[in-house]
């Protein structure tokens, strides 16, 4: 772990566990998301969320180490991820990333990511 990485420079585990903490929030009331997380408690996803995002980040490798290569796309296959879903998702997320007191610059750059992220995710136009 590189002490001049984006993930120490915006406060490590602790930042991006509130992050993380705060989106499924807004997850576990919606509709559309919450029935794409089978599991009852939604902390083992909010587990390997904060696991990925940390390691993108330059933090620790733990993602890898237990899970492999991350493949996104392959994960999210089996769930139908529409222009609704990637709104919905990202609505979430912004809230989240908001929530932190991130500097401008930090906030800008976490934000420009998710959101790619969350366009490369759609896999149909279906409603």
């Amino acid at each position: 772990m590189r002490s001049d990485s984006f993930y120490e420079a915006i406060g490590g585990h602790d930042t991006f566990v509130r992050l993380v903490d705060e989106f499924y929030r807004g997850v576990a009331d919606d509709p559309v998301l919450r029935p794409m997380y089978p599991e009852q408690d939604l902390g083992p996803a909010a587990e390997r969320l904060t696991l990925f995002l940390e390691q993108y980040w330059g933090g620790p490798t733990t993602y890898s180490d237990e899970r492999g290569h991350p493949r996104l796309r392959m994960r999210h296959a089996p769930f139908k991820v529409n222009p609704d879903a990637r709104d919905r998702w990202l609505l979430h997320m912004r809230a989240a990333v908001d929530s932190l007191d991130l500097a401008p610059l930090h906030r800008a750059q976490l934000w420009d990511y998710l959101e790619r992220a969350a366009y490369s995710m759609l896999n149909t136009f279906d409603d």
